[in-house]
């Protein structure tokens, strides 16, 4: 049982690093995939920050109001 799971974790570990190592190497975002806010209808504002979506400009959310 105890290899088990020293082994999922060992895994774990090593599809995090790829990731991690494929996000550097590619030098991209990772994304969700449902589409975020711009998938939701007439969701045109950062309900944080209040920057406009669909300027793609604006790379990062300011968090102010």
């Amino acid at each position: 049982m105890l290899e088990t799971v020293i082994i999922a974790f060992i895994v774990l570990l090593l599809v995090v690093a790829g990731m991690a190592v494929g996000v550097m190497v590619t030098g991209r975002r990772i994304t969700g995939s449902c589409g975020g806010l711009s998938a939701i209808e007439g969701a045109d504002k950062c309900g944080i920050c209040g920057r406009d979506m669909s300027d793609p400009g604006q790379a990062e959310c300011d968090r102010r109001p």
